[in-house]
């Protein structure tokens, strides 16, 4: 049986075969393909706008002006991170992870093509 490729950039997908970040999945082992979402932290720049905050209200300008700028860069900088998580016969395993959602849903509808081309 030939091998089916599906192209995806960066990483190659096949009826076989799941290669990314140098290593290599076979779609045999593979049981489920899912994607996940984790949202970033906010305490660490919500501290430091309500320090900001703080300091205002003290008539601290330049302090307040620093908390509350690094604050929220901070909270504007975090950006959510999302997985491919395969199941196999050894568990779970978050094998790509990145910020681009749309790039991990191709992915992961890539892989349920290879899985149902596997045979």
């Amino acid at each position: 049986m030939d091998e089916k490729t599906f192209d995806v950039d960066g990483v190659k997908v096949t009826n076989a075969r799941f290669i990314v970040d140098g290593q290599t999945y076979t779609m045999n082992n593979i049981t489920s393909v899912k994607q996940s979402g984790e949202e970033p932290s906010r305490i660490l720049p919500v501290i430091l706008l309500l320090i900001g905050g703080v300091l205002l209200i003290q008539q601290q300008w330049l302090a307040s002006l620093i908390f509350v700028t690094v604050g929220a860069w901070i909270w504007k900088s975090q950006k959510p991170k999302y997985h491919i998580v395969l199941t196999t016969s050894a568990g779970e395993s978050k094998a790509l992870t990145t910020n681009q959602k749309e790039y991990i849903t191709k992915v992961v509808q890539s892989l349920n093509e290879a899985i149902v081309h596997r045979g």
